[in-house]
């Protein structure tokens, strides 16, 4: 079972370590099930001015603050490896250090680095970002199947559907009024 001094503790460490600290596997659990025993205690109405309470009800604000601003120092702190590894690699001992949530955000932001990376290498190589080939629209009324331009069948589509076609159909069926351009954020 965990106790307000083991939050602390984690919290104190991360914050004045380089390194990521280890953590039992199931902290987080640990910690959920804390917090939910504390705010059980809270809760209770029987006397709302007992100091037990009072005192509970603290150490509950203070327990999630301390949690909040450990998660936030084992952010960054894999942040940072995420731009040392897309370097040089990473270490054996960072990376157990990770617990399951953490290890899967570092291989999701490594995912979305080395793309990044290659998209970079391509244009400097002298690729160019490829036009947008497809038109999203959305049908303002009914449409039946019709022959795309390479003899292919396309559709039917009913009203309101959205469709992702090359952009001289959808330029026939936006200039028909038949369908309208899909505006993105």
């Amino acid at each position: 079972m965990i106790t307000y001094n083991d939050i602390y503790e984690a919290s104190r460490k991360e914050r004045y370590s380089e390194q990521l600290q280890p953590l039992p596997k199931n902290f987080i659990e640990e910690v959920a099930n804390y917090l939910k025993e504390k705010r059980e205690i809270a809760s209770k109405e029987d006397d709302v001015f007992s100091d037990v309470i009072i005192k509970t009800k603290k150490q509950l604000e203070n327990a999630m603050t301390l949690f909040k601003e450990l998660m936030n120092w084992r952010r960054k702190k894999i942040l940072n490896l995420v731009l040392i590894a897309a370097e040089v690699g990473i270490s054996k001992q960072d990376f157990d250090n990770m617990l399951a949530v953490e290890k899967d955000l570092f291989e999701e932001i490594m995912k979305c680095i080395d793309s990044s990376n290659k998209k970079m290498n391509e244009l400097l190589n002298g690729k160019k970002e490829k036009e947008m080939l497809n038109e999203l629209i959305c049908f303002k009324e009914d449409v039946e199947e019709f022959m795309g331009l390479d003899g292919e069948n396309i559709g039917p589509f009913e009203k309101g559907q959205i469709a992702n076609l090359p952009k001289e159909i959808a330029k026939i069926l936006i200039d028909d009024g038949k369908a309208e351009v899909v505006e993105g954020d």
